[in-house]
C-alpha cells in the first residue's frame, strides 16, 4: 500500500473494528434497519432477485416467492453485520456459534497425508466457515480460494478478517503453486472452494441442470482435486436461528483421481440444490448467475454444449 492507502486502511480498520465490538444483539437491530434500506427503499438488485427466484421455483406462488425474497434480504443484512463481527469475535465465541459435524472425514484423510477439497456455495454465512481452521490440527494447511479485490485497501481488510480463525486465503492464481509446494513438503491441505460462480465463456467445460436452469459451471476445483487425488466433500450448512450455523461434511469421494470427469461437480451441484431447496432464503440470489445462457453459447460457439455432453456420455 502507498502512504495514502495506508492512511485510509488505518481509518477503515479502526472504524470497522469499533463497530464489530457491538454485541450481536445490537448488530441485529442495525441489520433490521439495513434491511429496510436495501429492500424497501433502495431495492438493491430487486429485479434480478425476483427473476432468479421466479425462474428457479416455477411451481411456487407469488406469495411464496415474496416470502423467500424478504427472507433473503433479511439474511443479506445479517450477513453484512456478521461479517463485520468476524473482525473481533473471539475464537471461543465463534466455535460456540458455528458447529461442524463429521470432521472425522477430514481427519481420516489427514492421517493418511491426503488433502481434502471442500465444495460449498454462497450459502448461509460462508465467511464464518473460515473458523474451520480452529477444528483442524496445526500440521494441516487450511485455506480458502479467493478473488483478489481491485481495491487494495478493502482487499487487505478482508484478508485480515478472513484469516483471523487460523485459515489462510490463497489467490486463485496462486493455488496450483501452493498445492505443489505443500505436496513437496508432504503437508496435507484442506481447501475450501466456493464453486457456484459464473465462469468466463472460454472457461465453460460443463453444463448441468441446476435450479430449473441449464447452467454452465466452474470445473477447475474438480480438475485440481483429481490432479492431487484429493478426498472431496460437500459442506452442507443450516441456519437454525440468527447467529448460529450447523455445518455437516458429506463425502463425495474418498479418492478422486479415477472418478469420471465432471461427476464430482455434478454431485456438488445436486447437494447444493438440496441445501437451497431446504432453506432458499440463505442463498445469494442477488448475483446474475444465469447471464451465460445455453442459447448465447450456441450463438457464440456454433454448437450445442449439452448435446455434445450427452453424446460423449453414451
Amino acid at each position: 500500500l502507498n502512504f495514502g492507502e495506508k492512511i485510509l486502511y488505518g481509518f477503515l480498520y479502526t472504524f470497522v473494528y469499533a463497530f464489530s465490538l457491538l454485541p450481536l444483539c445490537i448488530l441485529y437491530i442495525i441489520s433490521d434497519g439495513l434491511y429496510i434500506i436495501i429492500y424497501k427503499i433502495v431495492g438493491y438488485r430487486k429485479k434480478i432477485v425476483r427473476k432468479n427466484l421466479t425462474d428457479s421455483f416455477p411451481n411456487k406462488t407469488e406469495e411464496e416467492i415474496k416470502k423467500i425474497e424478504k427472507g433473503f434480504y433479511h439474511f443479506l443484512a445479517d450477513y453484512f453485520v456478521e461479517t463485520i463481527k468476524l473482525m473481533s469475535i473471539s475464537k471461543k465465541e465463534i466455535s460456540r456459534r458455528v458447529k461442524f459435524s463429521h470432521t472425522e472425514l477430514l481427519r481420516e484423510a489427514e492421517d493418511k497425508g491426503q488433502s481434502s477439497s471442500v465444495f460449498l456455495g454462497h450459502y448461509c454465512n460462508w465467511e464464518w466457515v473460515t473458523s474451520l481452521g480452529l477444528q483442524i490440527q496445526p500440521s494441516t494447511y487450511v485455506c480458502q480460494i479467493y478473488h483478489v479485490m481491485e481495491n487494495r485497501v478493502f482487499d487487505k481488510l478482508f484478508l485480515h478478517i478472513r484469516e483471523r480463525m487460523e485459515s489462510k486465503c490463497v489467490p486463485m492464481s496462486n493455488i496450483l503453486r501452493k498445492r505443489i509446494e505443500c505436496n513437496r513438503e508432504k503437508c496435507p491441505m484442506v481447501i475450501g472452494y466456493i464453486a457456484d460462480q459464473v465462469p468466463f465463456w472460454n472457461s465453460i467445460h460443463y453444463w448441468t441442470f441446476f435450479l430449473n436452469h441449464d447452467t454452465p459451471v466452474l470445473t477447475g476445483a474438480e480438475t485440481l482435486a483429481k490432479r492431487f487425488n484429493d478426498r472431496c466433500l460437500y459442506l452442507d450448512i443450516k441456519r437454525p436461528r440468527r447467529g448460529y450455523y450447523n455445518l455437516e461434511f458429506k463425502l463425495i469421494c474418498k479418492e478422486s483421481k479415477d472418478i469420471p470427469n465432471w461427476e464430482i461437480t455434478e454431485t456438488y451441484y445436486k447437494e447444493l440444490e438440496k441445501s437451497i431447496n431446504d432453506q432458499p432464503e440463505f442463498w445469494l440470489w442477488s448475483h446474475n448467475r444465469w447471464k451465460r445462457s445455453r442459447e448465447k453459447f450456441i450463438k457464440k460457439f456454433g454448437y450445442d454444449p449439452v448435446a455434445e455432453q450427452n453424446k460423449n456420455n453414451k
